[in-house]
C-alpha cells in the first residue's frame, strides 16, 4: 500500500513538472510569433501606381520616373518610414486596381470628386488643378466655352475632362473621342484629328512652357472651379497608408521640401 501511495505521488509530480515546462517553452514561441508580425508590418511593402504618362507629375527620364507626384511620394516615403513599389500604368485602370485590390494606393494627378469617393477614400489634397480647353494654335474659332458647340473633343478615359465632355455632349452636341494619355491626345489636336482637348491646366500650362506642345493654346483655362489632387486608397480600407500619407505631407510642406518639388516644374 505504502508503494502505491509513493507511484501515485510520483506521477503526480511527473505531470506538474511537464505543464510547468510546457508552459515555460510556450512564452518564446509567443514572442517570436508577436515579434515577427511586428517586423513583418514594418517590412511591408506597398504598390502605389502613378499615371504612367503624365508629366510634370509622372514621367519617365532616363529610364527613371520623375515629377512632382513620383518625387512628393518619395519624400513622403522618407519621412514616414515606409517601403513602397511604384507602379505606373494608364490613368483608366487606377481606381479599377484600388477596387479590386492589386494596388494599395494611387498618387496620379487624381482629382477628388464625389464619384470618385464612392469607391475610393483620399488624403488631404496635394496640390490646386482645374480643367482648361486646349485648341491648335492655327484654331481661331474657339475663344470662349461656348463656341465649341459641335466640335470633336479629345478626352483621356476616366478623367474629369471625359466627366465635363460626357456630361456636356448633348449640351454642346459634342464629337466625343477618347485616349488612354495626354500625349496621345495632345497630339491629336495638334494634327487636326480634334478640335479641342480638355486637360488639368497645371499639365498642360507646362508642356507649352517646356516647348513640347509648341502647336498648341490655352483657349479658355478654367471651365470648372479648380479641385485637388488627392492620394487615394481603397474605400474603407488602408487607413495606415492613407494616414502616414498625411502625415507626411504636413511634414514636408512644413520642412520646405514640397515647395522646393513643386517649383521645379510650375
Amino acid at each position: 500500500m505504502k508503494n502505491t501511495r509513493i507511484l501515485a505521488l510520483v506521477s503526480t509530480c511527473i505531470m506538474i513538472l511537464a505543464l510547468l515546462v510546457s508552459g515555460c517553452g510556450s512564452s518564446p514561441a509567443a514572442e517570436k510569433s508577436s515579434s515577427s508580425s511586428a517586423s513583418n508590418a514594418a517590412d511591408k511593402e506597398f504598390i502605389i501606381a502613378c499615371d504612367a504618362k503624365y508629366a510634370p507629375f509622372s514621367m519617365e527620364i532616363d529610364g527613371k520616373y520623375k515629377g512632382i507626384d513620383v518625387e512628393l511620394l518619395d519624400a513622403i516615403a522618407k519621412v514616414e518610414g515606409f517601403k513602397y513599389q511604384l507602379k505606373p500604368m494608364d490613368f483608366s485602370g487606377i481606381i479599377p486596381g484600388i477596387v479590386s485590390g492589386q494596388l494599395d494606393g494611387a498618387i496620379a494627378g487624381m482629382n477628388i470628386t464625389e464619384e470618385r469617393a464612392k469607391s475610393v477614400d483620399f488624403s488631404d489634397g496635394y496640390i490646386s488643378s482645374g480643367s482648361a480647353i486646349v485648341v491648335s494654335k492655327t484654331n481661331t474659332t474657339i475663344k470662349t466655352i461656348e463656341d465649341i458647340q459641335g466640335k470633336t473633343v479629345a478626352v483621356k478615359k476616366g478623367t474629369t475632362g471625359s466627366t465635363f465632355a460626357e456630361d456636356n455632349k448633348d449640351k454642346y452636341k459634342l464629337n466625343v473621342t477618347y485616349y488612354d494619355d495626354s500625349p496621345s491626345m495632345m497630339m491629336a489636336v495638334a494634327n487636326g484629328a480634334a478640335d479641342f482637348l480638355i486637360e488639368d491646366y497645371p499639365v498642360i500650362s507646362y508642356q507649352i512652357k517646356i516647348g513640347e506642345q509648341d502647336k498648341l493654346r490655352v483657349a479658355v483655362d478654367a471651365i470648372n472651379t479648380p479641385p485637388q489632387y488627392g492620394f487615394a486608397v481603397k474605400k474603407g480600407d488602408n487607413a495606415e497608408l492613407l494616414k502616414k500619407f498625411n502625415e507626411g505631407l504636413a511634414k514636408i510642406k512644413a520642412d520646405g521640401t514640397y515647395d522646393k518639388i513643386v517649383k521645379q516644374y510650375l
